[in-house]
């Protein structure tokens, strides 16, 4: 893995849904398209940077709740998305050191930066692969998740803001199966998603953004976003606005500014 065999890759002409997320953050990972386009989403949705950050909090709620409270101790966090800390492993490392982490992603910038994934503590490991969700088996293939993640053993699977941009016709409801299945017992689904329940007509704004742009998006109601936890034990509080799933204050976001169904589930 190379830096400059990854920048060779970046395709810097039109905007990435990896770059648009580290601008929404406030990160410095992103190019001037990049940036037109996430300003282009504000414009319509001047909450997408609530969103975001409440999507962010969220990822670190749930990963403490899954190492404090059900005994996870292993990751794959799929559509990792361009570093930003604390990232998972060290959400997941400051309660058991020993936590393993494998993340994924497809965007080359995302790899172009994977080093910042691999600062493990010395009781635990990280690795990054270079995968697509759309593409399952290969992902569950991959050598360096075999040397990280013991599948023997409950593994938590971290989906966030990742399933908007799977569409129906790529069978969003089929991956997220085939993952889960080869998963253990105790094992664990985090998923958040984008919702238009609060405000159809901007979302429908932001779909068209972002369809425009080359990045095809479906978000998706309470009851869609549901579908994904069939078969596992939701965890209190269900399938709930962001900002509300555990909270550890009151943010100040409205359901409309957050706009995101998010959950936990345990697999039977």
């Amino acid at each position: 893995m190379t830096n400059s065999h990854a920048a060779r890759d970046i395709d810097t002409s039109r905007p990435h849904s990896a770059r648009m997320y580290d601008y929404y953050l406030g990160g410095k990972d992103h190019f001037e398209v990049d940036k037109q386009a996430a300003e282009t989403v504000a414009s319509a949705y001047p909450a997408i940077f609530v969103c975001a950050r409440e999507n962010r909090a969220f990822m670190h709620r749930a990963t403490r709740v899954l190492a404090q409270e059900h005994g996870i101790r292993q990751w794959l966090d799929i559509g990792t998305g361009i570093p930003t800390e604390p990232n998972l492993h060290q959400v997941a490392q400051s309660v058991v050191p020993e936590a393993r982490v494998v993340y994924a992603d497809n965007d080359p910038l995302v790899l172009k930066y994977a080093e910042r994934l691999m600062r493990s503590t010395a009781q635990g490991r990280t690795t990054y692969i270079e995968a697509d969700v759309n593409d399952p088996a290969a992902l569950l293939n991959s050598p360096a998740l075999a040397e990280v993640l013991d599948l023997d053993r409950p593994v938590a699977l971290s989906l966030n803001a990742l399933m908007h941009f799977v569409t129906d016709a790529q069978d969003p409801y089929g991956i997220v199966e085939r993952l889960l299945a080869v998963l253990p017992s105790g094992s664990a689904l985090a998923l958040s998603h984008c919702t238009p329940d609060f405000d159809p007509a901007t979302w429908q704004k932001v779909t068209d953004i972002y369809t425009n742009a080359g990045t095809p998006v479906q978000f998706r109601s309470q009851k869609d976003v549901a579908r994904f936890f069939s078969g596992l034990d939701l965890l209190d509080p269900g399938i709930t606005v962001g900002h509300r799933w555990r909270p550890d204050g009151d943010s100040g976001a409205t359901d409309a500014e957050v706009s995101l169904w998010t959950g936990v589930g345990i697999k039977p």
